[in-house]
C-alpha cells in the first residue's frame, strides 16, 4: 500500500472551491471510473472517492484543497507518477483560477466594470 498526500492553499473561497471540487468529482468519475460521494458542510466539504486499487478523500475548505489517497499494491508501484499528476493538475487549475480572477480584480480595483474576453 502506498499513501498520497497533496495540500494546496488557495484564495477562492468555499463557494468557488466547492464548484471546482464538484467538477473534479464528475471528471474522475468519467475518466477513471471512480465512485465519488460528496459531503457538504458549513465550513468544508469532503469528496470521498473509490475504485479498485484506490481509496481517498478530497477535503475542500475556503482556503485549501487537501487530498489523501491510499493506492493498492498494483497502483502503488506508480505512486510517484500518480502523485505528480495530481499535483500538476491541481496546480494548473489553481493557476487558471488565479489568472481568471486577476483581470477582474484589477478592473474592480480601478472602479471599472470587467470586460469579457472572446476566445
Amino acid at each position: 500500500m502506498a499513501d498520497i498526500h497533496v495540500l494546496r492553499a488557495h484564495s477562492l473561497g468555499l463557494t468557488r472551491a466547492r464548484e471546482i471540487a464538484m467538477s473534479w468529482a464528475e471528471e474522475v468519475e468519467q475518466r477513471y471510473g471512480m465512485a465519488c460521494t460528496i459531503h457538504e458542510g458549513e465550513d468544508s466539504d469532503t469528496v470521498e472517492f473509490v475504485r479498485s486499487g484506490v481509496k481517498g478523500r478530497l477535503e475542500v475548505t475556503g482556503d485549501s484543497f487537501e487530498m489523501t489517497a491510499t493506492l493498492g499494491m498494483l497502483l502503488g508501484a506508480f505512486k510517484a507518477n500518480i502523485e505528480s499528476e495530481i499535483e500538476r493538475g491541481l496546480d494548473e487549475l489553481l493557476a487558471k483560477e488565479a489568472a481568471t480572477a486577476a483581470p477582474a480584480t484589477a478592473t474592480a480595483a480601478a472602479g471599472k466594470p470587467a470586460k469579457r474576453r472572446r476566445t
